[in-house]
C-alpha cells in the first residue's frame, strides 16, 4: 500500500513531485484497498470514477507545471451526512430511503472539489450522528485498526471517517463534531482531530443533529494535515503564528474530566504531561468547578435530544420503528421538553460560557484526556446498559468544549504497543489560530512519546 507508515499530505506531495508516485496510481491503490476485508463497513459508497478523474486532472496539472492546491488529486473521504448532488443523504440511517436527493453539494464538499480533492467515497457513521460509540446496526460497524486480535469500536459518530484515515484510504476525513464526533474517533484510532469554532465552516448541506452544537470539521494524521483540510472547507487558512512550547501555560481542569478514568489512559496522559513540562510548558492544575454544572446547564432533555427531535419530528412519528433503537431512545428524550425550558437552557448556557471564559483567561489551552477510556470491544457493548455507560464516558470531556462553543484538538499520546489514547487541547470561541499554534508545538513532543507503532500496525492489516 502506497500510504503505509502514515504518509502525511506534505510527504505524499513530495513523493509525487519527485516522480515516485502519481496521483492516479495513489487513487488506484486506495480504491483497491477499500475493497479489502480490513476496510469492511468503512464506506457506504465509493466514487471511483470521480476520484480517478480528479487524480488525472492533478497529474496533468503537475505535468504542465501548474501549481495545485494542497489537496489536489489526494484521497479525501466524506461523512455520510453531507449532501452530494443527485443523492439522497442517508446520514447512516435506513429511514431516509426514498427521500428527495440533494440538489447541491454541501458547502464543505463543494469546497473540497474546488481544491481538486479526489473524494473517494462516503463514510459510515452512527445513525444521524447521535452517539460517540460508532456502532451502526444498518450498515455494520467499522473495526478499529488499532487491535488486530479484538474487534473494537472506532468511536463515533464519524466512525468510517476515522478508519478511512487510519487505514491510509484518505489523507483527511471530513466529519462533524456535535459532542465529540471528530475528537472521539480520532482519539480511539490514534489520529489528530480538529474541532474548530462552530461558526468557522458553514453547515449548509450538512444533515442536522443539533444546530446549537454541530460543527463541520475534519481529522487527519497530523496537526498540519488537519489545518490543510480546515483551510479547504473554511475557504481560508487560519493565521497561525508558530510559537515554541517553552513558556506556554496549559491548564489541567481537575473537575469531572478525570472521573472514572481507566488506568491505561491515566498512564498515557501523565506521561504526556511530563513530556510537555520537560519541553518547557507550564502545567497548572485548576479546579474549573464550572464543569460540574454541565448536567444542569444541559437539562432538561439536553440540547442534542431537543434539537434532534425537532429535526426528525415527522420522520420519527412515521418511521420510528426503522430507527436504531438507541438513537430513537435519545431523540425521544427531547420530544417532551417545553419551549420555555429550552429557552432557559440557552440562557444558562450563555451565562456558563461567560464564566468559563473568565476562569481560563490567561492560559494558552486547557489540556485533559480526550476520552477517559480506551476503545472497548464491540461485543462488550451488546447490552444497552453497557452501551449507554460507554457512550456517556466517551462524550463527557469532548461535549464540554461543544457546550463552550470552543475549539479543540485531539492528539495521540500513547506509547508503542498501547491502545490509542488522545490528549485534548482546547480553548474558547474564536481562538482557533492560537490553539493551532499550541497543537503544532505540542505535537512533536507527544509524537516522541507515542512513536510510530500505530501507523505501521494499521497499514499491516491491508497487506
Amino acid at each position: 500500500m502506497t500510504m503505509k507508515n502514515g504518509n502525511t499530505i506534505t510527504a505524499l506531495r513530495e513523493r509525487i513531485a519527485r516522480g515516485e508516485l502519481s496521483h492516479e496510481a495513489l487513487i488506484d491503490e486506495v480504491l483497491e484497498a477499500a475493497e479489502q476485508p480490513a476496510a469492511q463497513h468503512v464506506f457506504t459508497r465509493l466514487y471511483a470514477d470521480a476520484a480517478r478523474a480528479a487524480a488525472r486532472h492533478a497529474d496533468a496539472a503537475r505535468k504542465a507545471g501548474v501549481e495545485t492546491a494542497p489537496l489536489a488529486g489526494l484521497p479525501v473521504s466524506v461523512k455520510d451526512l453531507y449532501d452530494v448532488a443527485g443523492e439522497t443523504t442517508m446520514a447512516g440511517s435506513a429511514v431516509c430511503a426514498g427521500e428527495a436527493p440533494a440538489a447541491h453539494d454541501a458547502t464543505a464538499v463543494a469546497r473540497l472539489r474546488a481544491q481538486g480533492a479526489a473524494i473517494v467515497g462516503k463514510t459510515n457513521m452512527t445513525e444521524f450522528a447521535f452517539s460517540g460509540v460508532g456502532i451502526n446496526p444498518h450498515y455494520g460497524t467499522p473495526r478499529n485498526p488499532a487491535d488486530a486480535q479484538t474487534p473494537r469500536i472506532p468511536g463515533g459518530s464519524s466512525s468510517g471517517a476515522a478508519v478511512s484515515v487510519a487505514l491510509g484510504l484518505a489523507v483527511a476525513g471530513l466529519g462533524s463534531d456535535t459532542g465529540g464526533s471528530i475528537r472521539i474517533p480520532a482519539a480511539l484510532c490514534g489520529l489528530v482531530g480538529f474541532k474548530s469554532t462552530q461558526s468557522r465552516v458553514p453547515r449548509t448541506g450538512a444533515f442536522e443533529l443539533a444546530r446549537s452544537l454541530d460543527t463541520v470539521c475534519a481529522m487527519a494524521r497530523s496537526v498540519e494535515d488537519c489545518l490543510i483540510a480546515d483551510a479547504a472547507i473554511a475557504d481560508a487558512p487560519l493565521a497561525v503564528r508558530r510559537r515554541p512550547l517553552q513558556g506556554m501555560r496549559l491548564a489541567v481542569p481537575r473537575t469531572l474530566m478525570f472521573d472514572d478514568i481507566e488506568p491505561a489512559v491515566a498512564r498515557a496522559f501523565d506521561r504526556a504531561l511530563q513530556a510537555l513540562s520537560a519541553a518547557g510548558a507550564q502545567i497548572v492544575d485548576i479546579t474549573l468547578a464550572e464543569l460540574a454544572e454541565i448536567a444542569t446547564v444541559n437539562a432538561p432533555g439536553g440540547f442534542s435530544p431537543v434539537e434532534a427531535s425537532a429535526v426528525h419530528r415527522e420522520r420519527f412519528a412515521a418511521k420510528r420503528s426503522g430507527f436504531d433503537s438507541r438513537v430513537a431512545a435519545r431523540i425521544a428524550l427531547g420530544t417532551e421538553v417545553r419551549a420555555a425550558d429550552y429557552i432557559a437552557m440557552q440562557d444558562r448556557r450563555r451565562d456558563w460560557i461567560g464564566r468559563v471564559e473568565r476562569a481560563i483567561e490567561g492560559f494558552d489551552a486547557l489540556v485533559c484526556p480526550t476520552v477517559p477510556i480506551v476503545a472497548p470491544p464491540i461485543d462488550a457493548l451488546a447490552e444497552d446498559a453497557a452501551f449507554f455507560k460507554a457512550n456517556g464516558l466517551l462524550l463527557r470531556n469532548t461535549f464540554a468544549i461543544n457546550l463552550l462553543d470552543g475549539c479543540a484538538f485531539s492528539l495521540p499520546c500513547h506509547a508503542p504497543g498501547e491502545l490509542p489514547v488522545g490528549l485534548m487541547l482546547a480553548s474558547v470561541h474564536g481562538d482557533d489560530a492560537r490553539l493551532a499554534a499550541a497543537a503544532l508545538a505540542a505535537e512533536p513532543v507527544l509524537r516522541h512519546v507515542d512513536g510510530i507503532y500505530y501507523d505501521s500496525h494499521a497499514m499491516a492489516l491491508l497487506r
